[in-house]
């Protein structure tokens, strides 16, 4: 039976809107999973692993599922978040690598690491799209998906936006490198951004174009992890990032309400699983 889990982000909610109140770690995953959210991630850039261990009983106490985000640092130390991966009982651990070698032949072997160490351990990996990391570039990432047959994506595709700076609309050229994306890609995240902006507000009627490309781009990703996946989990996580991801104005206030604004996203998501054929 193929389900559609949505999850939103610890850091997200850290604070979780324009208030700048950081809620105890009770709070925030009673508000979550209230929402209709099926679990967090927990991203050990933004906090460590002693945050991931003082939110877990109240996910827990919340039926939320935890996600681990990883941002190693060297090879190794990727292996210690993978153990804790499999014991807090995570679908997969999400990569942001930090080893980053200049040359594509020598990005290989840091990738096919990740994943040999990933297997002998029993969780698997993805590789999520995103600045400063392996995955930086947009070209060189295409280039490591050729090599490396077993590497899978999670797409973070509001990075690639920024990255490349991309021309509204979009070339079909460009279009296809972004498919390209999504045909390798094994779980999604939801933010919207245009070619200047990270994060766009998304009921700003100058941000719709950007808003419908990447809606569709979600159906896109989420009709082909259908048409490869016929049983499984497919995981698309809401990640509306505080300030500086967040614009504000000259007062410091961010101009939208991200809680708010991730439950859009939901049942945006949500609605387009189930014009897809919904879950069975």
């Amino acid at each position: 039976m193929r389900q559609l889990k949505v999850y939103t982000s610890l850091w997200a909610m850290q604070p979780h809107d324009q208030s700048d109140v950081k809620l105890p770690y009770d709070q925030v995953c009673a508000m979550v999973a209230d929402a209709g959210f099926d679990g967090m991630a927990i991203d050990l850039g933004a906090s460590d692993v002693a945050v991931a261990h003082a939110v877990r009983p109240h996910m827990q106490a919340n039926g939320l599922t935890p996600l681990i985000v990883a941002f190693p640092k060297t090879i190794e130390s990727l292996e210690d978040t993978l153990h804790m991966a499999a014991d807090f009982g995570a679908p997969f651990v999400d990569v942001i690598g930090q080893v980053m070698p200049i040359a594509l032949d020598e990005m290989v072997p840091v990738i096919e690491a990740w994943i040999t160490m990933a297997d002998r351990i029993g969780i698997p990996v993805q590789f999520e799209t995103h600045r400063n990391c392996i995955t930086n570039d947009l070209y060189t990432t295409l280039q490591l998906l050729d090599l490396i047959p077993e590497m899978r994506i999670c797409a973070d595709l509001s990075h690639y936006v920024v990255d490349r700076e991309f021309w509204f609309p979009l070339s079909d050229h460009d279009l296809g490198l972004m498919s390209r994306i999504l045909k390798r890609s094994d779980s999604f995240q939801g933010r919207v951004a245009s070619r200047q902006q990270i994060q766009l507000q998304l009921d700003f009627p100058q941000h719709q174009k950007w808003v419908e490309l990447f809606k569709g781009w979600w159906r896109e990703g989420l009709a082909d992890w259908r048409a490869r996946n016929p049983s499984g989990d497919c995981i698309f996580v809401c990640e509306l990032g505080p300030p500086e991801y967040a614009m504000t104005g000259p007062d410091g206030r961010e101009m939208s309400n991200r809680w708010d604004e991730a439950q859009v996203i939901m049942a945006w998501v949500r609605e387009i699983w189930d014009e897809l054929g919904g879950d069975g």
